[in-house]
């Protein structure tokens, strides 16, 4: 290699569009070592000046210019998401804790329901309602527990019905079904009568329902009321 050679084959050109092979840049890297007089006298300064300016013109940077360093590998954005890692790392593990003592608590006390006999009653007490005849209703007509254990003696006044044996079905409001009581007969003064122990129930409220059987035992509607447990 030569500087006619160099001249001929358009290598300075083709050296900084970065199209020589790697053994011609070798080699004319080795060249310009060796004869560094010839970069002068082949205006290599010059090209590369010009090639400068079309740089700078065009708004591209500069080779040596620090190139701009994308934002998720900037220092402060990976400390942010490093701590944000860190944090939801930490949510998580308390979560994942938080949940299994719940689902311990939960069986705890699911063992003491099921394990807990009903409580004595300290006293008994007469409840007398007047159920509605025209529908369900949206309120207690008597609420019974409390602090104590009683024996809540409802008398349910039925008085004015045709029937005298009756269905009652008693719904935990929102939940569901929780007892069907059939054949149940009113008494002498008209009064359908349920003593119900005030800790068998959970707190909550209760709607009743009072159907009327024929001698076919056919249900009829007559009845509705609603009472509520409390602890």
């Amino acid at each position: 290699m030569d500087a006619a050679f160099i001249q001929q084959n358009q290598i300075i050109e083709r050296y900084i569009a970065g199209k020589l092979p790697v053994k011609g840049a070798q080699d004319f890297e080795r060249y310009c070592r060796d004869h560094p007089e010839t970069l002068t006298s082949l205006g290599m300064a010059d090209r590369i000046n010009a090639a400068l300016r079309l740089l700078d013109a065009s708004g591209q940077p500069l080779p040596w210019a620090e190139k701009p360093i994308p934002f998720y590998q900037k220092p402060l954005t990976i400390a942010v998401v490093t701590a944000l890692a860190a944090t939801l790392l930490i949510a998580t593990l308390l979560l994942v804790a938080a949940g299994g003592k719940k689902d311990e608590r939960i069986a705890v006390l699911a063992n003491e329901v099921a394990s807990q006999p009903l409580q004595p009653s300290k006293s008994t007490r007469v409840v007398m309602v007047q159920p509605s005849r025209s529908g369900p209703v949206a309120s207690p007509a008597a609420v019974i527990g409390g602090g104590d254990t009683e024996l809540a003696d409802f008398k349910f006044d039925l008085s004015w019905s045709t029937f005298n044996n009756f269905r009652v079905t008693v719904d935990r409001v929102d939940q569901g079904r929780v007892a069907i009581l059939g054949n149940v007969y009113r008494d002498s003064n008209g009064h359908v009568r349920i003593a119900l122990n005030s800790s068998a129930l959970g707190p909550g409220e209760y709607d009743m329902n009072f159907e009327g059987l024929d001698w076919r035992g056919n249900p009829n509607a007559q009845a509705w009321t609603r009472f509520a447990v409390t602890r």
